[in-house]
């Protein structure tokens, strides 16, 4: 066994679990091939699916010796149409069409009932509904209160449970549904480390997750509506961790918005210091081909040129006939991007503003003292994170070692860009937190003998927040 796997990149993996990846040797290969952290996907399964993914991927951390992050992805209240008698119907153009409340009669050529017509009430004449991601588009012609008739602007064929985007409505709906609060309480009781919220709309959404969630996992908002784009502050603000979901963003959004979304999310979870992940069609091809295309490659670049922590593999991997290319080659794009002269450059240039606290003084004065001293490593030593966190957020040119004495902690800064989390004993003496980090950076291959750490730290350990100590060692 390869025990402490260093990864000879900063950016990290997300590979979503499913069909195609549910057997122990086939997500240990994922993990050694390079997936950081693994995503359960609420949206399908059964609960007891996920809880025996889960429970070979803690067998998988307990045999590498390294933590693994577990993302539990929440369905949200993605609106679907029911069933049709036939499975499908064809909608032409110019067709009359109800959208109604009868949900105990399958539709037809003329009507079909929809998952929540909670929403009826907002959907005024005019208003145009996106149907099987933005395939088909209808138009709002008249409102009965429990139903709506609409025109078929753009027809085509219409399946069983396919989605409805409303772009630029607001909808009266919390951004978790029945089946979201039952979802989220089993994998709080499995030991999930991060919640993703799906179709958050506002900052209200992330706060009520953030009560009921109570610490037990990080929230990760996933930005998949553009009115969510007109609360990024706010949003990014209450999460722990943001997510670009390029997929129901794109069918809101017109699609030429959608990299210049991408960079303005990133650049705000970048100057909040919180992570943010890239997601959705990153090497879709590779459902199945062997093989991304030139332009998916050139994807996964630049949103690691953008500076994302994180980039996400969904159905290649839960789905798809080629789950282990599609996690090598995202590997190897990304160490490729970042070795170019253009992504070394960016860093150089970028200068974060800090907020003038003496945290960030100090973390701000590790990067400059590592890339001085040409230092191996920053490393840090977290209670919640935040000191890693904070050193992440400065993108230096060393690896970051994220020393702590909490499991969760560890996992949950698996996402975070250039860190190495390491579990270790609980320290109330500044020594021993230096022998423990140069201990763990030579076991773990970051520094030979005679190279220098720089360690950040908050004196006295336990209390949040509080990064006020920055020390230079020698590994003996």
């Amino acid at each position: 066994m390869l025990a402490h796997m260093k990864r000879e990149r900063a950016a990290k993996i997300i590979s979503t679990l499913g069909p195609s990846s549910t057997s122990l040797e086939v997500i240990a290969s994922l993990f050694e091939a390079g997936a950081d952290v693994f995503r359960l996907n609420f949206s399908h399964g059964k609960h007891a699916e996920h809880k025996e993914r889960l429970d070979i991927i803690r067998k998988i951390e307990t045999e590498f010796d390294r933590p693994i992050g577990i993302i539990a992805d929440l369905q949200g209240p993605k609106i679907r149409v029911s069933n049709f008698v036939d499975g499908k119907i064809e909608l032409e153009n110019g067709a009359k069409f109800t959208l109604d409340s009868d949900q105990d009669t399958d539709g037809d050529q003329t009507r079909v009932s929809i998952s929540n017509p909670e929403i009826y009430p907002s959907l005024e004449p005019g208003v145009e509904l996106l149907l099987d991601d933005g395939k088909l588009k209808l138009v709002v012609e008249q409102n009965n209160g429990d139903s709506v008739d609409t025109n078929v602007l753009i027809g085509g064929t219409l399946s069983n449970h396919k989605g409805i985007n409303i772009p630029g409505a607001i909808l009266p709906m919390s951004a978790l549904t029945e089946k979201d609060r039952n979802d989220l309480q089993f994998a709080l009781d499995i030991g999930v480390d991060w919640i993703a919220l799906s179709f958050v709309q506002r900052p209200e959404d992330v706060a009520e997750a953030r009560g009921l969630i109570r610490g037990r996992a990080g929230v990760l908002a996933k930005m998949e509506k553009p009115l969510a784009i007109e609360h990024l502050k706010q949003i990014v603000e209450l999460a722990d961790a943001i997510m670009v979901a390029r997929g129901d963003l794109g069918v809101e959004a017109p699609p030429e918005d959608v990299p210049g979304l991408q960079k303005k999310i990133i650049r705000r979870a970048r100057s909040e210091g919180k992570p943010v992940i890239v997601a959705t069609q990153m090497l879709e091809s590779m459902i199945n081909s062997p093989t991304p295309t030139r332009a998916e490659a050139s994807d996964v670049a630049t949103a690691v040129f953008d500076g994302a922590d994180a980039v996400m593999l969904s159905a290649e991997t839960a789905a798809g006939e080629y789950p282990l290319e599609a996690v090598s080659i995202m590997d190897r794009i990304i160490r490729s991007a970042e070795q170019d002269d253009h992504y070394k450059l960016s860093n150089i240039r970028e200068r974060r503003q800090t907020r003038g606290t003496d945290a960030d003084a100090i973390t701000a004065a590790a990067k400059q003292v590592a890339q001085t001293l040409d230092a191996a490593a920053i490393v840090t030593f977290t209670t919640t994170g935040s000191t890693t966190l904070r050193a992440a957020r400065e993108r230096p040119t060393v690896p970051i070692l994220g020393l702590t004495p909490n499991v969760g902690t560890a996992r949950r800064l698996v996402l975070t860009w250039g860190v190495h989390p390491v579990e270790t004993s609980h320290f109330t003496e500044f020594n021993d937190v230096v022998n423990c980090a140069t201990d763990v950076a030579a076991k773990e291959k970051f520094a030979t003998p005679g190279q220098r750490l720089i360690i950040t730290a908050g004196v006295p350990f336990g209390t949040p927040g509080t990064t006020n100590v920055l020390r230079i060692v020698w590994v003996e």
